[in-house]
Parts: C-alpha cells; structure tokens; sequence
C-alpha cells in the first residue's frame, strides 16, 4: 500500500462524491425509469462514450477479440461485479430504500474489504486497519442514530437495505480483482489496452448482464419510462450524469486508486459516500446536515486516516 499522497487522497475522494449523486439522482428516478432499465441505459450511454477513446485500440485489424477471448473468465467476473451486478442491485435498493440509507450501508465495505482481502487472498489486515475500521463504522452510527443512540435500537433495515448489503460484497471481490488480476493482465502478457479500453471491456461484459435482469424486470410488467419528467429534460441530464461522471470518471480513479492504494484504503475512503450523499440530498431535496454529520465526518476522516499510517519498521 502507497502512502496517503494529495494526488492519492484526490483519486479516492472523487468516487465516493460521484457515487453519492448518483444514489441521489436514483433515488430522484424512482417512478420514472425502472430500476434495472435505468442501469442498462447508463451503461450502453457509457459505452457509446467511451467508444471514440477506445476505437484505435478494437478496430479492424487489431487483436482486441483474441485478447478478450484469451481472457474473457476475468473480465466477465469484473464486468458482472462491478457493471452489471452492482449498479443493478444499487438502483434496486433505492427503491424502497433512501440515497443516505443506501450509502450508509455500503459504508461498511471497509470490514467486507478486509475480510476478501483475509479469506481470499491471504491479506493479513493489520490492527490500524482495524482501528481505521471501527472509527469508520462509529462515523457511520453516528449518522444512522442521528446523534441520538438510543435511536440505534429502532432502526429497521429493509429489502434495500439488504439488496446493497449484496451489492458491496460483491464490490469488495471486483476491488480485489482490480488490484490482484491473473498472470494473463499483468506486464508482460497484459494487452496493449489503457484505461478506457479496459473499462469498456467491463461496460460490454456488464451490459449484457444488465441486459439479461431489464429483459426479466420487462417481463415482470415494469412500468414505462416517463420521458416527459423534469421537463423532458430530466431522464436525458441525469443519464448524461451518471454514465460520465459516475461512470467514467469515477471508475478511471477507483482503478487508479485501488491499484496505487490497495483496496482496503479505497475502502476506507468509501465510507466518505453517505457524508456527500446527505449535503447533496441538502442541496437538491433542501434537506439541511445536522451537527451530527460533522462529527460523522470527523470520525470518517480520523478511521482514513488512521488505516492509511504506514506499518513500523516497514
């Protein structure tokens, strides 16, 4: 693991406010665009952006279809993970759950990081992971008791709850994937693919996934997407939103995080998710952070910051 440089602590911030508008602008399409609909969409939207960065690279001519065929069990995995599963469960949630819920249950990824990285890949975590670990998730139970923790007895979780408790787990196996690929992705035998090539790989892989749960979310009898909300104009911005910002952007610096960082700190910097998700819920649904959300902040940061200190004598 790097230690915690500006340019690190940039790459790993950006993410976690990107997705924080993300769960809120699904949240907002609730009623509008199915859920499972809204994630096809981002992801074919996305894919059609990055195809002008990528197409020198899958053109005629070029050995892209070998490569992805000599290697297509992994970037099916990070493409069902972290494209089709995810998104899908997360937009799901945000049906019956709220943006800040949402996001604060995701923000125990730290612990599910750690136990992946322990039981899969033989990470040893060690005890100021741990200490980063439980100042997080004091953060995040500051937040869910409302600084009142009497409050913490009659929390209800709901099927979103649970659906995003799905999804983090999963994103906790594509973290570790990114940051421990096989021989096949790694110098020298790793193609000839930058960032956008080997995103958009993960979008094709993805998006037929995604495509198969729309096709079943159809023909459940889904209710048809109202083009006409926010003026005609709403489903159009906030799809341009998602799949650039949430999408593109956010995953180029997770990637870049994750395998400067290591993914137990990227973890870390996760937790930052639900801070962001209640001030843009403030600014967009007038919903104002109460004291209780800087102490969450502090404790948040403090648990980063603790995590990312280097080991001693090492």
């Amino acid at each position: 693991m790097s230690a915690l440089t500006p340019r690190l602590a940039l790459l790993m911030t950006l993410p976690p406010l990107l997705w924080a508008g993300n769960a809120v602008v699904g949240r907002l399409l609730v009623g509008v665009v199915p859920p499972l609909t809204l994630n096809l969409m981002r992801w074919v939207l996305t894919g059609l952006i990055l195809l002008p960065l990528v197409w020198s690279q899958i053109g005629p001519g070029r050995a892209f279809a070998a490569d992805v065929r000599e290697r297509w069990r992994y970037l099916l995995l990070l493409g069902l993970l972290g494209v089709g599963l995810f998104n899908s469960l997360q937009y799901l949630a945000l049906v019956t759950s709220s943006a800040l819920n949402v996001t604060l249950v995701a923000s125990s990824m730290p612990v599910w990081m750690l136990a992946v990285g322990r039981l899969f890949y033989g990470e040893r975590p060690r005890p100021a992971q741990y200490a980063g670990a439980a100042l997080g998730l004091l953060g995040v139970l500051t937040v869910i008791a409302r600084g009142d923790w009497r409050t913490l007895a009659q929390v209800q979780l709901v099927a979103g709850d649970l659906f995003i408790l799905a999804a983090i787990i999963g994103w906790a196996f594509y973290s570790w994937l990114l940051a421990r690929p096989p021989a096949s992705m790694r110098a020298p035998q790793r193609p000839q693919w930058d960032w956008a090539a080997f995103l958009f790989v993960q979008v094709l892989f993805g998006s037929f996934a995604a495509a198969v749960f729309t096709t079943g979310e159809q023909l459940a009898g889904a209710a048809p997407i109202r083009w006409d909300a926010g003026g005609g104009w709403g489903v159009w911005v906030a799809l341009a939103y998602i799949s650039l910002g949430a999408s593109v952007v956010a995953y180029r610096c997770w990637g870049l995080g994750v395998a400067q960082g290591g993914p137990a700190l990227a973890a870390f910097f996760n937790n930052l998710t639900p801070l962001f998700a209640a001030l843009i819920s403030a600014l967009v649904l007038g919903e104002m952070p109460q004291g209780y959300h800087a102490v969450a902040f502090l404790l948040i940061v403090a648990g980063i910051v603790v995590s990312s200190r280097a080991p001693r004598g090492g």
